[in-house]
């Protein structure tokens, strides 16, 4: 049964907020790929882009904060709604902060690690991907959640392994100064960071739907 069947309004405010979610995975893997190759104001312009989605992110949870209190919506499912808002605005965050990470410290990335580095970062959208879909399915068919929540999972794994590899590649490159390699693994670990959130975001998936389901 769909959560929000009687609630319209806060069924298009949900899928909105789950929308920029979404699509902030997108423009940072965007931004991962600009920086990489050298241009500036590509990568620059996908930082705003993931500036205003998590503005955006931030007013439609407000919204369906007040909308949930005041209008006393769901009261047996209100708290697991909010908890679950707040875990999933985490992701945003974690991309942006991380977006703004390279363009603070700008560190220098070799070839040699590109092609590492952009396979971590599609194990982390795509932990993002699987972990939206998992929300919307909880949202309107609960007994689908688990076949998202099992991929968020998967590719939270490879992430975890990417990311391995990549700082292995890093510390035993024989052309880079400890404090360089420190700098690469730095990076190495914030992207990853990422797809541990939409991890945590899947684990409350499903104890939520274990108590929606008694």
């Amino acid at each position: 049964m769909a959560l929000f069947k009687k609630t319209k309004k806060l069924e298009l405010k949900m899928d909105e907020f789950l929308d920029t979610v979404s699509e902030s995975g997108i423009i940072f893997r965007e931004g991962i790929k600009h920086y990489l190759n050298r241009k500036v104001d590509r990568f620059e312009n996908q930082i705003e882009k993931i500036r205003h989605l998590e503005s955006r992110a931030d007013r439609l949870r407000h919204s369906i904060e007040e909308q949930l209190y005041t209008e006393t919506l769901i009261p047996e499912s209100r708290g697991d709604v909010l908890a679950l808002l707040e875990t999933t605005d985490d992701v945003i965050n974690q991309a942006k902060a991380t977006l703004l990470e390279f363009s603070v410290e700008t560190p220098m990335i070799p070839v040699a690690f590109h092609e590492e580095l952009l396979h971590l970062t599609d194990h982390v959208v795509n932990a993002v991907d699987e972990m939206t879909k998992a929300i919307r399915a909880f949202l309107k068919d609960p007994k689908a959640v688990r076949n998202y929540t099992h991929k968020v999972y998967h590719y939270e794994s490879e992430a975890d392994r990417a990311a391995e590899h990549l700082k292995r590649s890093i510390f035993s490159n024989l052309d880079l100064q400890l404090s360089e390699k420190i700098h690469l693994r730095y990076f190495a670990l914030h992207i990853d960071t990422i797809a541990d959130r939409a991890e945590d975001v899947a684990d409350r998936l499903g104890i939520y739907t274990i108590k929606r389901s008694i």
